[in-house]
């Protein structure tokens, strides 16, 4: 039977689609990444260590004598139940020990019986168990991971910023300026690309050594004033070899290197403003490299739409060229911008993970995925393998992979105009 119609003025609105939720898996991965990134003040923060209270980073605070201790679900071997008796409260522990007629120490060493039974209900529980150093996992890994996805978000950024500008301009200039643009590129593709991250990486580490070190001025002063001495005693400097001369004159030498250590200190930075110039030669090392393929993309687009009759009628009222690009072309680039650039976040968070993996990435003592995973791959062994060193940083790395995918997936749901829902 024939459907009845309905006058297009009587029937009812259509309901409104939110595109941000179209997806559920979508959804799932923005919350899942915005616990990663919230957590990040609290883990950053300090507290209070030993009888100084002295602040620590909470991602740095332990006592090795807690080290390697399991997650609180999983079972202890004997010496571990031991070691966790003694992170009991020493009141509780002198209490349990005085009920049962035993001293402290005794009651430590107990790993069976009532008195283990008692002392277990007091046992510190770290969720995700503790490195070598008794550090907890959990608060490492929450910390690895907002550092990680940080720095894949800024170099993803970076690299979407300087893809758009250089394919967008080499798209609309077009003619010699356009090939020229893509050969550069094409040359840049045939380079290793880790290689030319690690030389980025190694470089900015030896810039930043020599500005603290300050040996090169300090050794380019001594030259300097090794020259003017000679002049004064009367000796020529023309064909001499300076450092010859001062090897032959340990006097001079050690004074001039005296007076250089004097007017040329090295220079001093605190812990924290190293290891921030170290996170942002990162990033920017890898979103300095990774932006070849937005180019191509954006190129492509701007190809297809400065011939489209918009952008002539824009040319032909006279609009400037950086107006056209702002108002007219980068809104319809928008949505290939986006998805791109959750495509690019898990490329540069696997990045910085396998730099940071073979030591050339963040440096230890802040936590990301790729030293947290290293270094739980040297706690396995055939006699005791601490397992969750190495098993909880790369689950949590998968999942926030997996995550960008679900939100690449919401992106697209939210701004592919084809997958619009009428």
């Amino acid at each position: 039977m024939p459907e009845e119609s309905v006058q297009a003025l009587l029937a009812p609105p259509p309901k409104r689609d939110n595109p941000f939720t179209r997806s559920p898996a979508g959804v799932v991965g923005i919350a899942f990444l915005a616990a990663c990134l919230g957590t990040l003040p609290w883990s950053l923060g300090t507290v209070a260590e030993g009888a100084s209270g002295r602040g620590v980073a909470r991602y740095n605070a332990g006592a090795p004598a807690a080290g390697r201790l399991p997650p609180w679900w999983v079972s202890p071997s004997p010496d571990q139940a031991a070691r966790l008796n003694a992170r009991v409260d020493p009141a509780v522990l002198d209490a349990v020990a005085l009920r049962h007629d035993l001293r402290p120490s005794e009651a430590v060493l107990r790993t069976e019986g009532p008195v283990a039974e008692e002392l277990r209900q007091h046992w510190p529980r770290y969720f995700l168990g503790t490195d070598i150093l008794g550090r907890s996992l959990l608060v490492r890994c929450l910390t690895g991971g907002g550092i990680s996805l940080g720095i894949g978000l800024a170099a993803a950024l970076l690299s979407v910023f300087v893809g758009t500008m250089y394919g967008g301009i080499a798209g609309y200039a077009g003619g010699r300026a356009d090939a020229v643009m893509m050969r550069i590129v094409d040359i840049l593709y045939g380079l290793p690309y880790i290689l030319l991250v690690v030389l980025l990486a190694v470089a900015s580490d030896a810039a930043m050594d020599e500005y603290l070190s300050r040996n090169k001025a300090r050794a380019s002063w001594i030259q300097r004033e090794a020259v003017v001495a000679l002049a004064a005693e009367g000796r020529g400097t023309a064909g001499t070899d300076i450092a010859a001369v001062l090897a032959a004159d340990p006097l001079l030498r050690g004074d001039l290197e005296r007076r250089a250590g004097e007017l040329l200190p090295p220079r001093r930075v605190s812990e924290g403003t190293r290891t921030a110039f170290d996170v942002v030669t990162l990033l920017v090392a890898i979103g300095g490299v990774s932006w070849l393929t937005m180019a191509r993309v954006i190129r492509g687009q701007v190809l297809s739409l400065k011939n489209q009759p918009f952008i002539e009628a824009a040319r032909a009222l006279g609009v400037p060229v950086p107006r056209i690009f702002l108002r007219h072309l980068l809104p319809n680039l928008v949505g290939p911008v986006i998805v791109y650039a959750t495509l690019t976040v898990p490329q540069a968070i696997l990045q910085e993970s396998f730099l940071s993996f073979l030591g050339i990435g963040v440096a230890p003592p802040l936590p990301s995925w790729g030293n947290l995973a290293a270094d739980g791959l040297e706690q396995l062994n055939p006699y005791q393998s601490n397992w969750w060193l190495l098993a909880f940083p790369c689950l949590l790395l998968g999942s926030t992979l997996l995550a960008l995918n679900f939100v690449g997936e919401g992106l697209r749901e939210a701004f592919d105009p084809r997958r619009a829902r009428r």
